[in-house]
């Protein structure tokens, strides 16, 4: 089956509904799907649902999809950095779904192993909990979360070989596990990829079983923010 694409247009071609669920991975500006982003604005695609641990920065990432109005739904841990993701959520124009960051990675991680739903103490007794399931289990009580199943997922590595089995780099290795897990389709955008059999099995952090399609291109890789300290004084 082919799973290497010349481009992330290519690479979602046949995919795309106006009303779907993407799972994006990333954090921050960390290992964001930069350039599969780029190719879902240019899309036109609309009414969109958006499982991601925040919405990139103004302009860049998610942003994007934000600026054009693409995006109906986020469900999401953090609002911060994005002025425009807080604007339009203040003022009523995008629906959120805020989760604890180790709830909605464990929602698409869920998702992926084919487990509908499964109880955590976080968030009871919180708005978090609100309208969920609550049950007793040793004394302490619980909510029922539900996994993420998403309609397709968009992720990037570092490193992948031509059957999709992929390495992140370092803190790029956050979300993108569980979100290229829950995807119908997995695409998948890296560095590099390079021949099958050329990575140590023991170093691959994604299987390729998970991954259905494949692109290689440059990347921006801006910093969220840059802090350095000032000169010493002459």
């Amino acid at each position: 089956m082919k799973k290497v694409y010349g481009s992330a247009t290519e690479a979602l071609e046949g995919l795309l509904h106006d009303g779907m669920l993407i799972a994006a991975g990333g954090f921050g500006l960390c290992g964001i799907p930069e350039l599969l982003i780029d190719a879902l604005v240019e899309s036109g695609v609309k009414d969109l649902t958006i499982a991601s641990n925040n919405a990139g920065v103004d302009g860049f990432g998610l942003g994007k999809l934000l600026e054009t109005r693409q995006i109906k739904k986020m469900m999401s841990s953090y609002v911060g950095e994005n002025a425009e993701f807080m604007r339009q959520y203040l003022s009523g124009e995008l629906e959120l779904e805020f989760n604890p960051q180790g709830t909605l990675a464990e929602r698409m991680r869920a998702g992926g192993a084919g487990i509908p739903g499964f109880y955590t103490k976080t968030g009871v007794g919180t708005v978090i909990a609100e309208g969920k399931e609550h049950k007793d289990f040793n004394g302490e009580t619980y909510i029922l979360e539900e996994g993420i199943f998403a309609d397709i997922s968009i992720v990037k590595a570092w490193k992948a070989d031509e059957t999709g089995n992929a390495i992140f780099r370092k803190t790029a290795r956050n979300f993108n596990p569980p979100a290229a897990m829950c995807g119908k389709v997995c695409i998948m955008e890296v560095e590099e990829i390079v021949p099958t059999g050329s990575l140590d099995p023991d170093c691959i952090h994604m299987p390729g079983v998970y991954v259905h399609r494949l692109i290689q291109g440059n990347h921006e890789k801006r910093i969220e923010q840059r802090t350095v300290r000032k000169r010493e004084e002459a």
